[in-house]
């Protein structure tokens, strides 16, 4: 038997059960892995509250890196004892061994440790895919990230900087001011002591952003769009205060003919080709030493819903990893 954390019914982190499962050998199309480390993300946050509503029971976690143990019929894409990392497929990454499909896995680098990988792959590709695809930023331009001291906003920051995009970014505390300037964000407004539209404006000549990349969510939504220049996008991720509410789409006529857009990674990487090659652009900007990932807390797996507390109150910071 192994020990996985698993949801019965939606809740407080106190809805988290640390139990034994059986996990036999891997079906068709499907690979074992045994995990060195696991991400934690938001989105977990958010399927066992039941904002995200999930089958039940059900297992939680969709980011995981480990070493394969064995492979079921018809794989190909790995073979065991390959160090893998993965995002997607059935939720179930908070255990210790697994089965998942294996269409959903990537090897890893040499240079990539599996801490890194779990701290990474979700985040990474997210950041790949807002900067990438959801909206393809510029040389030049100057960008709004909402939350930039987080784990998806730290990368975020380094990869923009990267591409020669300056980045104007919201946090919290001045903790996290500090936190998101040494990632390379350009500009830093404090949203508890700033009004961050004005700043925003002020440092903008009067004039708005052509994108804001916005994961907070409810208590930053208007703001963001009052950010925004004539046709300007915002690109929504999250909702980390709270679900953005009903939108009159008037309302983006009236603040300047806006394009709005809910992006989800699940989307962007629901094919193999597409998971294969923004794996390989974020390998290569963490290999090439442009993107640094941050690991700022680590959590034995089995106290998970203390990890996901301490996400819930803000206080951590870049990546959080759980340690089966």
């Amino acid at each position: 038997m192994a020990k996985a954390m698993r949801i019965h019914q939606t809740g407080g982190p106190e809805a988290l059960q640390w139990e034994d499962v059986a996990v036999g050998d891997p079906g068709p199309g499907e690979a074992r892995v045994r995990h060195k480390a696991v991400g934690l993300n938001f989105v977990d946050v958010y399927q066992r509250s039941g904002l995200y509503k999930v089958p039940l029971p059900s297992g939680l976690g969709s980011e995981g890196a480990g070493v394969v143990e064995a492979v079921g019929a018809g794989v190909t894409v790995v073979k065991p004892g390959d160090r893998v990392t993965y995002y997607g497929g059935p939720l179930g990454a908070y255990s210790e061994v697994r089965n998942m499909p294996a269409g959903r896995m990537i090897v890893l680098p040499d240079g990539i440790s599996f801490e890194t990988a779990a701290a990474m792959t979700l985040k990474g590709l997210t950041v790949q895919c807002l900067l990438r695809s959801a909206y393809r930023v510029q040389p030049g331009q100057t960008i709004l990230w909402q939350a930039a001291a987080g784990g998806v906003g730290l990368i975020a920051c380094q990869w923009a900087k990267a591409l020669g995009v300056s980045v104007i970014g919201t946090v919290g505390s001045e903790q996290k001011a500090a936190l998101a300037r040494a990632h390379g964000c350009d500009h830093v407004i404090n949203y508890a002591r700033e009004n961050f539209v004005e700043r925003v404006r002020e440092i903008m000549g009067g004039k708005g952003v052509p994108v804001v990349y916005d994961s907070v969510g409810k208590d930053t939504f208007i703001g963001s769009l009052d950010c925004l220049s004539a046709r300007g996008m915002i690109v929504s991720f999250g909702n980390s205060s709270g679900a953005v509410p009903p939108l009159d789409i008037t309302l983006l006529a009236q603040k300047g003919s806006l394009y709005l857009t809910r992006a989800s990674a699940a989307t962007y990487f629901a094919q193999r080709p597409d998971l294969e090659a923004g794996a390989k652009e974020l390998f290569e900007m963490v290999g090439s030493g442009k993107v640094k990932i941050e690991i700022n807390a680590r959590y034995a797996l089995k106290d998970a819903g203390q990890a996901h507390q301490d996400l819930v109150a803000r206080k951590t910071t870049g990546s959080t990893i759980l340690v089966p």
